[in-house]
């Protein structure tokens, strides 16, 4: 039995949801998936549905109606993990293969065997890249992780990295009623959270490919919470605590 869940969010990927499935399944690890898809009027739950066929008991989906944003898509698969004893890693990543499903077992190793409480796949520590970026898009995401970092002073060099995974502990001490974003600047405040709380970080280095199959998610709005929501975020942890109380 498994103790290692993939929590996989979805919006239209048809394209590359049962490749990524198949891929995930193929590794020496053991783990199981959770989809968390949000209406995809493309069809891909059902993709999902088909393929629970040949992969029951590892493969869920929890469907939900309409585009509800990527953070409360990660937290709903959270809790719906934590309802069930047997995981104790929870990984967060994309379905697009811009994050390797070979890299899910060095994120479980380094906290598994290396002592971390969360562990993060890094494009900008030492052995991480950025493969088939524009030189204005690396610019981009180089600059928001050097901004983060200043403003929160959290020692992690890519706290805007989507390619996570965090122990049980970690997600059972915080009060997800607490976390405020829902794109892509939650996986800042994750981050946060988790270093307020006292748990250790690690990070993996990774190469970080663009999508091929599919359409970006990315918006002019989520850029703008990531900016000034990191700001709001700070200030408030001057008066609170992101911990269950």
């Amino acid at each position: 039995m498994s103790d290692c869940l993939v929590i996989i969010p979805t919006y239209n990927e048809k394209e590359n949801i049962v490749k990524m499935i198949h891929t995930v399944f193929s590794l020496p690890h053991d783990f199981h998936i959770l989809i968390v898809d949000d209406g995809s009027p493309d069809g891909t739950a059902t993709l999902v549905k088909d393929q629970q066929k040949e992969f029951a008991g590892r493969l869920h989906i929890l469907e939900r109606k309409g585009k509800l944003g990527l953070g409360t898509a990660y937290i709903a698969g959270f809790r719906w993990g934590l309802e069930r004893p047997q995981y104790k890693y929870f990984f967060e990543m994309d379905a697009d293969f811009s994050h390797n499903p070979n890299d899910l077992v060095r994120l479980y190793q380094a906290c598994a065997e290396q002592g971390g409480d969360m562990s993060v796949g890094s494009r900008y520590v030492k052995g991480g890249q950025l493969q088939d970026w524009p030189w204005d898009r690396v610019l981009l995401s180089y600059g928001a992780s050097l901004y983060v970092r200043l403003i929160t002073f959290m020692p992690v060099m890519d706290p805007t990295a989507g390619f996570v995974c965090y122990t049980r502990r970690v997600l059972e001490a915080i009060d997800f009623d607490k976390i405020r974003f829902v794109g892509y600047a939650f996986q800042i405040e994750m981050k946060f959270a988790t270093r307020q709380l006292g748990y250790k970080i690690v990070e993996v280095p990774i190469t970080f490919t663009d999508r091929v199959e599919g359409i970006s998610k990315m918006s002019n709005g989520i850029i703008k919470e990531a900016v000034f929501g990191v700001m709001q975020m700070r200030w408030r942890s001057f008066f609170s605590s992101y911990g269950i109380s």
